[in-house]
């Protein structure tokens, strides 16, 4: 499931609520290299990978502050010299597994610990079986909805779902894709090391279950993809039944008159989608001032009018949830609300169940990084660009790494299996930094929200700081065939560019498969394409693939011969 998104951004490219940037500085020889970014391709003086021995310096910028710290990328000198595998991973979620079967692809003899079951939280309690729910609610609005069927000339009797078996559904298919996962890597010679993953010290991990004997082993590389767990706010009381976390809705044990959502993302809306479309009435409760706070504007603003204004929902923003006590004693829910600025009490509810998304926290308690002097900030392990892992001093430790979840860097599934493979990539000996800006996310509602980039307040904020315009061209979901086929006209597509030498710095679309639509987008800034260029790309006719084509052939960029398209941004 997707959770919110977290990026952080190096000085010269910061936008708004960016908290932290680094950036690594390396003694190198005054000739320029081509290093690869995700696709894109850069020149710079001297500045090349870190090998063994190499000083280096890391410079972390932390909301203002700065510090300089050298860091040194050589040998630890009580680090073994022969090793049980070249690269242990600790956590086989999407992350952890994407590392692995790119390891074996690279030759590296891989193991990978686990402590609870494969697939991690994307598999088992997130993406995957929430999809199967939210493929239920899809089917049902369309059956519920008689203005649409008649459109279409159908006739349909009153429509009705099995909680059970809807339940089943969404079990069904984590087991699928978790045993998927499993076959993969044993078919590809990984070893699946059953058991709780602790750093012993450089190099070095021991795993095991409670109560068992534990095993050590070496390894000439480590990485970190432990993954997160549902967080929960203080005054909040959890008991898995009537005030739950996505964890326990995703197993639609039932399906409450009244439910009170706290919390308006990813997790948040995705499952008012669900709710409503069982029958449920929900009720948003919202820090921010205004729902969907982590859109771009202009898109939450016309999925607020599609998602939530039609349906069997309110919603209370600017404030805070200070008191969540589950029902009891033939009691409700009760829910104590107070002013998200001055603290006050401003109201309370009494429904039927609440659950609770805002958002997710680091798993990286057990994980001995106290034997490797490292420190977490707000429970996230540091990391620089590289996912390379900084101890409590701002040295490196060598030859550790963090993906996923557990670095906050981009809290999605996807984005950490990129990170793992961006790994592997640097100890094979490719350098190689993953522009996260090139990364898609997708909401799951019907209809469905993507983005990939920046939102217009980000680019306008990142254009004031750097000196350059910023243009916005949209296209209508009404203007495209296939969408009207499908009486499926509601929807907007947004791009935001620079005129001056057509570089796409962001993408928003709302409306009908926009979590497929959305990946045009994000292959075309990954691999540095101008829109000048990418306007001459031929769609298949009626698709609507044709929303994105037309989102292209509206942009006005001035230059004949564009300048080139600024550097990725690394986190």
């Amino acid at each position: 499931m997707h959770s919110s998104l977290s990026l952080s951004f190096s000085s010269s490219t910061a936008i708004p609520r960016s908290g932290h940037s680094s950036e690594l500085s390396c003694a190198a020889p005054p000739s320029p290299l081509n290093l690869r970014f995700c696709g894109l391709r850069r020149e710079a003086l001297g500045f090349s990978s870190p090998k063994r021995n190499d000083s280096c310096r890391v410079i972390v910028s932390s909301r203002g502050r700065s510090k300089k710290v050298s860091a040194s990328v050589s040998d630890n000198g009580s680090a073994p010299k022969a090793f049980d595998y070249d690269l242990v991973i600790i956590g086989a979620g999407v992350g952890g597994h994407g590392a692995a079967l790119h390891a074996v692809e690279k030759g590296l003899k891989t193991a990978i610990i686990e402590g609870d079951v494969v697939g991690g939280t994307c598999v088992n309690r997130g993406c995957v079986p929430s999809k199967a729910l939210l493929a239920v609610s899809g089917r049902m609005r369309e059956l519920q909805s008689e203005h649409h069927l008649k459109a279409l000339g159908l006739q349909v009797s009153a429509a009705g779902y099995d909680r059970q078996g809807v339940a089943d559904h969404a079990n069904n298919l984590a087991s699928k894709i978790r045993n998927n996962l499993t076959n993969s890597m044993k078919a590809l010679g990984v070893d699946i090391l059953t058991g709780v993953g602790t750093i012993l010290g450089p190099q070095k991990v021991k795993y095991g279950k409670v109560g068992f004997s534990e095993n050590v082993i070496t390894a000439k590389n480590i990485i970190i993809a432990t993954g997160s767990v549902p967080f929960v706010p203080k005054g909040i009381e959890v008991d898995g039944k009537t005030v739950i976390t996505s964890d326990h809705a995703l197993k639609l044990e039932s399906v409450p008159d009244w439910i009170a959502i706290v919390g308006s993302g990813y997790i948040g809306l995705e499952f008012s989608d669900v709710y409503t479309a069982l029958g449920s009435e929900v009720t948003f409760i919202e820090a921010l001032d205004q729902l969907m706070p982590g859109f771009d504007p202009e898109i939450g603003k016309l999925a607020q009018r599609v998602l939530i204004n039609p349906r069997k929902i309110d919603y209370h923003t600017g404030v805070f949830a200070s008191k969540i006590t589950p029902a009891k004693d033939g009691k409700p829910v009760r829910i104590e609300l107070i002013d998200a600025k001055t603290k006050e009490p401003k109201d309370a509810l009494e429904v039927d169940a609440a659950l609770i998304a805002t958002g997710r926290a680091p798993f990286t308690n057990g994980l001995g990084l106290e034997n490797i002097s490292v420190v977490t900030q707000r429970g996230f392990i540091p990391v620089d660009e590289r996912m390379r892992v900084i101890d409590a001093d701002g040295n490196l430790v060598p030859h550790l790494y963090c993906i996923g979840d557990a670095n906050g860097k981009m809290m999605l599934a996807h984005a950490a299996s990129a990170q793992g493979i961006s790994v592997v990539e640097q100890v094979t000996g490719k350098d190689h930094v993953l522009n996260h800006l090139s990364i898609p996310a997708a909401c799951f509602t019907h209809p469905e929200i993507s983005m990939v980039g920046l939102t217009e307040p980000q680019a306008r904020e990142k254009a004031e700081k750097e000196g350059f315009e910023v243009s916005v061209a949209k296209t209508s979901f009404k203007a495209n065939t296939k969408a009207l086929a499908e009486n499926e006209g509601e929807g907007l597509a947004k791009l935001i560019y620079r005129p001056d030498n057509g570089e796409i710095l962001g993408v928003h679309i709302f409306g009908l498969h926009a979590a497929d639509l959305i990946h045009e987008a994000s292959n075309a800034i990954a691999l540095g394409t101008r829109i000048q260029d990418i306007k001459f790309a031929v769609h298949a006719h009626p698709t609507l693939s044709e929303v994105l084509d037309e989102l292209f052939k509206s942009a006005k960029v001035h230059a004949h011969v564009p300048s080139p398209v600024s550097e990725p941004v690394t986190v």
